[in-house]
């Protein structure tokens, strides 16, 4: 027994000492694959690390312009101004409006996808199914511009030479506008189902994809089996499909979490513009730290409002990471899949 542990010591210390050796050797071996990572890495480093330097701007005076290691320390007086100051009002609305706008894509928006792939699973002539598939993808790769482009004409209302929009004139006879001749747009209320459907649109055929992968990689043999047994198309799905696509679906729910409060600003800011009462409904934390950051105007108590949209970013990105943590050790406790 002493020699069998002796000789499991000596193995142990072997490999710790050619663990440097071991690794260099995998290197030269697979350099051409090693080479292929430079441009992903540089990448990182130059987008998501290098700009991390900047966040110290927010805890200190000056403007971005000026050189951070010039600027005087300032505490919390920016962190101060966002939540319980004079800028408390506009964020908080606007964090409000992000969670919200959030859980409605959450709920609504996840099990499209999920859907898409299973009827796209269920189509067994192998050409229609890539055309549909093909129509359902071609949404995501349109431009946000030509998107806001051609809801806000759906949406125009009586005002001007226009004619007015498909949406405005089915809300029209519904009695809904109450005799408003304006776009939809500018109503609050309406702004948040646009805004939803539409996303909806644009990304449900693409986000298919992975869960239509899942599907395929579903045995064959268990549906032969469930066939056989009398399973219904109903049960096949319930019992063989849904299960076989279970680590998938919980992946790409925390992952779908962690971006619960990243709300683009490009899309929101095309259809509201700059005037419209619907940043009542439409206003998230990125069109605020967009605006923040886009003027240079001072405001009472503060040298220069650019700090507070750093600040309000910088707390956007500690609640996802918080979101994506708790969701990812959720998931760990209840079943055997988690993102880390």
């Amino acid at each position: 027994m002493q020699n069998t542990f002796k000789s499991d010591q000596r193995v142990i210390d072997e490999v710790e000492r050619t663990k440097w050796k071991r690794t260099l050797q995998t290197l030269v071996k697979d350099w051409r694959l090693y080479v292929l990572l430079i441009p992903m890495l540089a990448f990182l480093i130059c987008f998501k690390y290098m700009p991390i330097y900047g966040i110290l701007d927010g805890f200190k005076w000056g403007s971005a312009a000026d050189a951070l290691y010039n600027s005087q320390w300032c505490g919390v007086e920016w962190i101060e101004y966002i939540f319980v100051g004079g800028g408390s009002l506009e964020f908080w609305r606007a964090f409000r409006n992000t969670f919200v706008n959030s859980m409605y894509g959450l709920i609504f928006g996840f099990p499209i996808p999920i859907f898409l792939a299973l009827l796209f699973s269920e189509i067994k002539i192998a050409g229609y199914r890539s055309f549909l598939q093909v129509a359902a993808y071609l949404p995501h790769f349109v431009s946000a511009v030509v998107v806001a482009t051609i809801i806000t004409l759906w949406c125009n209302g009586e005002v001007g030479q226009s004619a007015p929009g498909i949406i405005y004139n089915a809300l029209k006879a519904m009695g809904a506008l109450n005799g408003d001749t304006r776009s939809v747009l500018v109503h609050p209320k309406f702004f948040r189902p646009i805004y939803q459907v539409s996303g909806i649109w644009e990304g449900a055929g693409y986000g298919s994809i992975v869960y239509f992968a899942a599907i395929l990689a579903v045995s064959p043999t268990s549906y032969e089996a469930a066939r056989i047994d009398g399973a219904t198309k109903t049960q096949q799905i319930r019992y063989i499909t849904l299960p076989g696509m279970a680590p998938t679906l919980t992946i790409m729910l925390i992952m779908r979490i962690g971006q619960i409060l990243n709300v683009g600003y490009e899309k929101i800011i095309l259809l509201i513009g700059s005037t419209s009462s619907a940043w009542e409904t439409g206003d998230v934390v990125s069109t605020v730290v967009y605006r923040m950051t886009g003027r240079g105007e001072s405001v009472p108590g503060v040298q220069i409002i650019q700090q507070m949209g750093i600040v309000a970013d910088l707390f956007n990105s500690i609640i996802a990471m918080v979101l994506v943590l708790g969701a990812n050790a959720i998931s760990r406790r209840v079943s055997s899949t988690s993102l880390f």
